[in-house]
């Protein structure tokens, strides 16, 4: 039936036509009316199993007889096209409001368990049958928004076999091979799955963060056991290994309730014939205990949809016989509905706004001691699960004051209703205090007296219902009853000291020790003297970015005798630990921030500051006597100082993790500062930034906390005349601040940062140090709570809910834009108002909308974005789509995974190699390549290229799976180093990376399938004789920088004979001669003596062909060098300093010259080439080589990642024949050749790029791309029709043409001949009687003496009626 489901699918007239006879009917059997009595075409026989077909036409039947309570959707589809049915079951099912809590069933995730299919049609059809005539069935249905999902994989249900039942047919997996159940976010796995390879889960996502449901059964099948979260642990033992939960009690009584309703699954022993002693107790098992399942979609709904779901096995057999489907419905039938019934355990309610009684969405519902919470659904509801006890509940929301209800007593059955009404913070008191009330000692006792207490000042009301009993309880804020328990107060710091680097490392380390599940401590690099710069991360999930969760950061410690705000954080990070759990408000906030503290960015300053320094020096700067505060790049003038090591660790820092909003913590006065500091004349007057409001409001939140700040007049003994009104200033209106940190945060990343001088005296005695505690303390957590306020959400691809990185949001008449982050979201700070917002990414269309920003929230925004149509003015592309195979899609998702996220970077780390780094001479250089190709034969070929002008031979090595062999289907990539001899480091940097790549294949994956997919050629040493020359530790001589004819190689690349004076040299030619081999797509070239990736072209010239992409390639290395990405070159050896935009420059305007190699790279090999410098000094000692190769390693794989973007196709004609040496034009100018078998390959930047294809004899082809910046290059195939024109125009129009003056001419022909044939006839005639009396005429014509015979015969025989013409024709005769 497999064919007959494909066609049902595609023919949307016979689905239609199918239904319409069914409901016809239906209808004939007069049962359209009878809705609570099932007709006989919808009883169940329990004696076979569904199809796709069957599985569709049952369910739309069910919808059709039962449409008061039955409502057929489909959340998405499979991958082959079928659609992921939901039956939904409620009273109105096709709307959409509060009051039921939502469950769902999930059956058939693993296409060969089957039986779930089968029950959860038989539940469906159960409930609606049973509605109005069973009372439990109708208030089940009455009470609950139930959502029934039969099949969730229904391409792999199709290839199952049945009878099948250890799962040896290949239906577990979905029709892209993906276990489903191991392919969902993983709290402890970072690896990313390839969203287009799993749709059903991205469906399933979608849909559960869509309806928030409550609680959820998974069905499995291949035993019998009910299990529970977690599924997995954090070190993935395979087996015994126990993974509590928050929720673990809870989780056990939910699968208990299956489990002993179950007559098999409660004996704990399913006697499986593949596993006869395997027992689970009770009927049930710890997930992780069972065996540990990373990716599992149990643990994603408790995780991240607030919805608790367990795990139920309902049979040893994966595809029982139909036979076995009544028995399995019988044993299952109960335990599905009383697992259904806990959805109604617990508590539940609403939560509205005080001021005007509106539904508060999104709302943290915290129960004490479970560090677990939910939040409220669109209308404020929300229900939160619990065993029977007592438990002190808390409902938080940014911008409003938090408000707990102490001692609520769950009781067994029904939920007990607890509703919240929060105040907004504007109404809060002072210290923002939390609102407390309190639950009567007993909520089911019906004789309990109902307590009001009444006072004159602002009340909080909350009502708290039981099956039994109703309670309204009205609770002043500021006093309470003496008879009930204090309020709950937060712990507070209780040691307070100066802590000097060794005492702050140990307690850094203590805390992040015993809070392991909240806070993280990792270091961003070192001071000058070796001193780590810690970071202690504090969230929920501190060592991930986790999605649509903003990132925010406290930098503190930065002159180093500015010393309060070190001891402030300290405070911060044990404040903010023991609280979590039990506040509400430290709660909320690390819940829902992922929250960086750096105690000390320059931590060997500390170390020489001096206890009770005022307002002193001594310290304040760095080991290198440089202030790091004047030290960052800016944006008006240029930095002298050579950017220091604290610096370029925290610019790396800042553009590795997306942050939002920070502060910068110093000392010396009492003001929150905000951008810009300084300005275009360097004098002190007010200089906005486009988001001025932004920062004032911001600002302001900080400093109304701080009533001495706020005040203005911080520090009147020191200062008497500064004055700040509302305790903040514009940096640059208080003084000017040349290459400060918070001007670059915002110029440079997507984070707003300000600077709060947090006291007067910059070293106080320790004694004042709870003072700056008390003053500051709700002023740091009250600027955390900013970073919730503005608009936030995500960008995705429409197709597939992709998220797209990088894309650019921009607000209308705000002249600063942000971009998304890795997985597509992003936060937009903005004060309140109504805004035009606009977001676009390469090769999309923009997509705009409008929003409303209200104080104290933070608006969702999401963007699903279209992408370009690839066909010219809507017309069809050039050809065929080409189809994939499994293995091109999962190499353009390991593209995508090595572009996007930590992939990169996990690859860095895992290829690490042992060597002891030292420079090569000649000799040993060649030893090394030759061992390569000993060791590794299968993947390295070794030739030489020629020889220098001292005979020394000039290697090449070829990496590839079939190295040697061409193969033009695969990028070829062209690594180079040594054009200049006395610039070494690159060629220590290729053999190490030629190193890394053998030794690592076979073992490592991606390296294996990098090489397996890319033709690498290495050339280590173009210039060896003058490496010969050169002296180690010379940074800048010149000694070895030319060949042995004392010629500089990168001035000797000329193609045309006419620019070149002398032959080319042994070296040149060597190197001219591979780069005209056309079929490289890719050549980077490393040389030394600065720090800086260079683009084409070395001469000068006025504008560059295809500029953007030739910047973007070498932007990308840069990029993924810790250092030449920042743009500063450091190079005081060789004088070049000064600022460069993203470490990346035209190579002209570095140094211009001509007969340079990239520019014969580009003019004649028609392969972009970029110049890497790798660094400062020209010939380093040995000992930097391990950080020199450390820092380049990433960007090298990096090379290699990119050299599989861009486009590639195929060019050929309409009978597949490939067509070589065709043009391909990239936007109307760059050109390229398809190599043997029609192959080509271009690089491109992101966007959208036309390309013209042009052979001889055929049509022109034009198509525009869209090429992404990471992904994979997207094969197209481009199909030729013959040349119709002729000179241009129409073939048809030419030939024609041609026909009717070839007639025309035939025509005129045959008229000039019939005319002269005529003449010819005429005079034929004279000469004919001409003849005839010639004899009798012979003796008088000799005895005239008069005439001579033509003049005789000229007078003789013209004949009167003769032209002259033929007069004169006759007389020429």
């Amino acid at each position: 039936m497999a064919h007959i489901s494909e066609h049902l699918q595609t023919t949307p007239k016979l689905r239609a036509s199918l239904f319409a006879f069914l409901l016809s009917l239906v209808v004939s059997l007069g049962v359209a009316s009878r809705v609570t009595t099932p007709a006989e075409d919808t009883v169940e026989t329990y004696n076979k199993y569904y199809n796709y077909v069957d599985l569709t036409v049952r369910l739309q039947s069910l919808a059709q007889t039962y449409p008061h309570i039955a409502n057929l959707s489909s959340i998405g589809q499979s991958g082959e096209g079928r659609e992921l049915w939901v039956m939904r079951i409620t009273q109105d099912p096709r709307g959409d409001a509060p009051g039921k809590p939502r469950f769902k069933y999930i059956g058939n995730m693993h296409g060969d368990e089957t039986v779930s299919r089968q029950v959860l049609v038989y539940l469906v059809e159960y409930l609606l049958v049973k509605y109005g005539e069973d009372p439990r069935i109708t208030e089940l249905v009455d009470t609950t928004d139930v959502y029934i999902m039969p099949s969730m994989n229904p391409d792999g249900f199709e290839r199952s076999v049945e009878g099948d039942c250890a799962g040896q047919s290949g239906g577990r997996n979905n029709a892209q091979n993906m276990d489903l159940n191991r392919s969902f976010p993983d709290q402890y796995d970072e690896t990313s799955i390839n969203q287009e390879s799993v749709p059903e889960v991205m469906a399933v996502i979608r849909w559960i963060q869509e309806k928030k449901f409550v609680l959820s059964g998974n069905l499995h099948g291949g035993t019998v056991v009910a299990s529970y979260p977690f599924d997995d642990s954090a070190t993935h033992q395979r087996q015994g290994l126990y993974s509590p939960a928050e929720d673990d009690s809870l989780f056990r009584y939910l699968a208990l309730v299956y489990s002993q309703n179950h007559p098999g699954m409660r004996t704990g022993e399913p006697n499986c014939p593949d596993a006869l002693d395997e027992t689970f107790k009770d009927g049930i098992t710890n997930g992780a205990q069972w065996y540990d399942v990373p990716g599992g979609m149990q643990d994603y709904n408790y995780l991240h949809g607030n919805c608790l779901e367990i795990t139920m096995e309902l049979s040893c057999c994966k595809y029982p016989p139909p036979s076995e489907l009544r028995k399995e419905w019988d044993l299952n039938r109960e335990s599905l509905l009383a697992y259904i019934e806990k959805v109604h355990i617990g508590v539940h309610g609403y939560v509205k706004k005080s001021t005007n009684a509106a539904p508060l969405a999104n709302v943290s519902i915290v129960v004490s001691s479970i560090r677990h919470n939910l939040t409220t659904g669109s209308y404020g509801d929300y229900y939160r699960l619990l065993l029977p006890g007592t438990y002190n509940i808390t409902a938080v929301a940014p911008g409003f004051t938090p408000m707990t209800v102490h001692s609520v007593q769950v009781v067994e059955g029904k939920a007990t209703e607890l509703n919240f009404t929060l105040s907004p913070v504007d109404n809060e008191g002072p210290g923002g205090i939390t609102e407390t009330t309190y639950a009567m000692p007993s909520t089911n006792d019906p004789n309990l007296p109902t307590t009001s207490t009444t006072t004159t000042t602002t009340t909080t009301t909350t009502t708290i219902k039981s099956s039994d009993s109703t309670q309204t309880q009205v609770v002043p804020e500021a006093t309470s009853p003496p008879i009930l328990p204090p309020e709950h107060q937060p712990n507070q710091p209780q040691v307070f000291r100066h802590h000097n680097y060794a005492d702050m490392e140990l307690f850094l380390r203590k805390y992040s020790s015993e809070f392991p599940s909240i806070a993280h401590l990792y270091s961003i690099g070192h001071s000058v003297e070796g001193r780590e710069l810690y970071v202690m991360v504090i969230s929920d999930n501190p060592t991930v970015h986790e999605h649509g969760e903003p990132e925010f950061k406290y930098v503190a410690n930065m002159h180093g005798n500015e010393v309060v705000s070190r001891e402030l954080m300290l405070n911060l990070i044990e404040y903010l630990c023991r609280n979590y759990g039990t506040d509400p408000e430290v709660t909320q906030l690390v819940n829902k921030t992922r929250i960086h503290i750096m105690p000390s960015m320059n931590p060997d300053g500390y170390e020489v500051a001096t206890e009770g320094d005022v307002k002193g020096y001594k310290g304040r700067n760095n080991s290198n006597n440089i202030d790091l505060n004047r030290n960052f790049p800016d944006q008006f003038s240029t930095t002298r100082e050579p950017r220091q090591p604290e610096t370029i660790a925290v610019m790396n820092w800042l553009k590795s993790i997306p942050f939002t909003l920070s502060a910068n913590l110093h000392g010396g006065s009492l003001v929150v500062n905000y951008p810009y500091d300084d300005d275009k004349e360097g004098l002190s007057h007010y200089s906005q930034s486009p988001d001025d409001k932004v920062f004032q409001q911001v600002s302001r939140a900080y400093s109304q906390e701080n009533l001495l700040m706020n005040n203005g007049h911080p520090c009147e003994n020191l200062y008497p005349d500064e004055y700040f009104a509302d305790g903040i200033t514009n940096g640059a209106n208080w003084y000017n601040v040349a290459g400060g940190m918070q001007d670059w945060n915002y110029l440079n990343t997507n984070c707003f940062e300000v600077t709060i001088e947090l006291g007067c005296v910059k070293y106080p005695m320790s004694k004042e140090l709870p003072k700056y505690w008390e003053q500051n303390r709700r002023s740091l957590l009250q600027f955390i709570h900013q970073v919730h306020t503005g608009v936030k959400g995500t960008v995705s691809d429409i197709r597939d809910g992709t998220g797209i990185p990088n894309a650019t949001i921009t607000v209308e008449e705000v002249d600063h834009n942000i971009t998304t982050a890795r997985t597509g979201d992003y936060w937009r700070l903005l004060v309140p108002g109504t805004y035009s917002i606009t977001a676009y990414a390469h090769g999309y269309n923009p997509l705009r909308t409008y929003a409303t920003v209200s104080k104290g929230h933070v608006e969702l925004v999401d963007f699903r974005l279209t992408r370009v149509h690839s066909e010219p003015n809507g017309q069809s592309p050039m050809g065929p789509e080409p189809t994939q195979n499994p293995s091109e899609k999962a190499f353009q998702s390991l593209i995508k995974d090595l572009s996007l996220g930590q992939g990169l970077e996990q690859l860095v780390r895992s290829t690490a190699t042992e060597n002891s780094f030292r420079y090569r001479r000649y000799k040993e250089l060649s030893g090394f390549l030759r061992g390569l190709t000993l060791n590794f034969p299968k993947i390295t070929s070794l030739h030489s290229l020629g020889q220098s002008i001292e005979f020394r031979t000039i290697w090449a090595l070829e990496i590839s799976n079939s190295p040697g062999e061409a193969e033009p289907s695969k990028p070829k990539i062209r690594l180079v180093a040594g054009i200049h001899g006395n610039a070494p480091v690159g060629t220590e940097l290729l053999l190490e990376f030629a190193a890394l790549l053998c030794i690592n294949y076979g073992k490592n994956p991606v390296i294996t399938r990098l090489i397996n997919e890319t033709r690498i050629v290495i050339v280590p040493s173009i210039n060896p004789d003058g490496r010969e020359l050169a002296v180690e530790k010379q940074c800048t001589s010149t000694q070895g920088l030319t060949n042995s004819h004392g010629k500089d190689l990168d001035t000797d690349f000329f193609g045309n004979a006419s620019q070149r004076v002398v032959e080319a040299q042994p070296e040149t030619r060597a190197m001219m001669d591979l780069i005209l081999d056309k079929g490289y797509s890719l050549s980077v070239a490393l040389d030394g003596g600065s720090l800086v990736a260079t683009y084409p072209y070395d001469k000068p010239v006025q504008s560059v062909e295809n500029e953007g992409t030739l910047k973007y390639l070498a932007s990308v290395y840069a990029n993924n060098h810790p250092k030449m990405h920042l743009g500063d070159t450091g190079c005081s050896n060789n004088g070049q300093m000064g600022n460069i935009p993203d470490g990346v420059m035209r190579a002209a305007e570095r140094q211009s010259h001509m007969g340079s190699m990239k520019d014969f790279s580009m003019d004649f090999g028609h392969c972009p080439e970029i110049t890497v410098y790798s660094g400062c000094c020209l010939f380093p000692p040995a000992e930097q080589l391990p950080t020199l190769w450390a820092e380049n390693k990433k960007a090298l794989l990096s090379m290699l990642v990119e050299v599989h973007k861009g486009v590639r196709g195929i060019v050929r004609d309409k009978s597949g024949k490939p067509i070589v040496g065709a043009i391909i034009v990239l936007n109307g100018g760059v050109r390229v050749f398809t190599a043997e078998g029609g192959y080509f390959h271009a690089l491109l930047a992101p966007g959208n790029h036309n390309i013209e294809a042009v052979a001889d004899g055929y049509q022109q082809q034009r198509q525009e791309v869209v090429v992404s910046s990471y992904e994979a290059a997207s094969s197209i195939i481009i199909e030729f029709d013959m040349d119709n024109s002729i000179f241009g125009l129409p073939r048809e129009f030419v030939v024609a043409s041609a026909a009717a003056s070839m007639t025309a001419l035939v025509v005129t022909a045959c008229i000039i001949w019939c005319v002269c044939a005529a003449k010819s006839n005429r005079q034929k005639d004279g000469f004919h009687r001409l003849r005839q009396h010639r004899d009798e005429y012979d003796d008088e014509i000799r005895l005239t003496s008069m005439g001579s015979k033509k003049s005789l015969l000229a007078n003789e025989f013209q004949d009167d009626s003769e032209s002259d013409e033929d007069t004169l024709y006759a007389n020429k005769i």
